[in-house]
């Protein structure tokens, strides 16, 4: 199998991810390392799966909060930048001060494909029905 040096890092992002969630998974805080490989590896997928720049600027301020890492992480990590591929090309995605404070999560802390329906969202709502005209 031949790589590209861009498609080993990425490999190497996975993987020190997988190691980052199972030590979550333990209980353990994350350290600088583990939090930035998790980080760029959810914004990879999320551009993976087709979300956009700005869905993942704002999506990637609720992955971690201060109580998932260590005491000073938060403080070292101001912002976090991921070339991404995407349907239209590559991007570089900037998430400005991606961990939050303990006990805040920008959007509850929803995962990609967690988030609220907009049959949900919208509730008692309900729909309108409008008329769509194009022109020749």
């Amino acid at each position: 199998m031949h790589l590209t040096e861009r498609e080993k890092e990425k490999l190497l992002v996975v993987v020190a991810a997988d190691l980052a969630r199972r030590r979550m998974a333990r209980g353990l805080k994350l350290n600088y390392p583990e939090a930035m490989a998790l980080l760029t590896y959810e914004i990879l997928e999320g551009a993976r799966d087709g979300r956009s720049v700005a869905e993942l600027m704002q999506w990637g301020r609720t992955i971690l909060t201060e109580e998932d890492v260590m005491e000073g992480v938060a403080d070292m990590i101001e912002e976090v930048q991921v070339e991404a591929t995407f349907p239209d090309g590559t991007k570089l995605v900037t998430v400005h001060r991606p961990i939050q404070p303990k006990g805040e999560n920008a959007a509850g802390g929803a995962g990609p494909g967690e988030g609220p329906r907009a049959d949900v969202v919208n509730g008692s709502l309900g729909r309108v029905a409008d008329k769509v005209v194009g022109t020749p």
